[in-house]
């Protein structure tokens, strides 16, 4: 658990170091953020991020139709 105290304050930490550069919070949370984690601003995911998550159901149906 203290670990974790750590990691969140320096993640905290970095992005105000990040706003104070940019001026901009969601570049700044975007730069910091890990991108394996995959995060996209709320109503900015675009159609293939869509499609690529809903890919596999979309195999599944055209399967059951054949």
């Amino acid at each position: 658990v203290k670990e974790l105290m750590v990691f969140l304050d320096v993640a905290v930490f970095e992005i105000i170091l990040a706003y104070l550069e940019k001026r901009d919070w969601k570049e700044a949370f975007f730069s910091v953020l890990p991108q394996r984690k995959g995060a996209v601003p709320l109503g900015e995911v675009n159609d293939s991020s869509k499609h690529a998550l809903s890919g596999k159901e979309d195999e599944d149906n055209d399967s059951d139709s054949n």
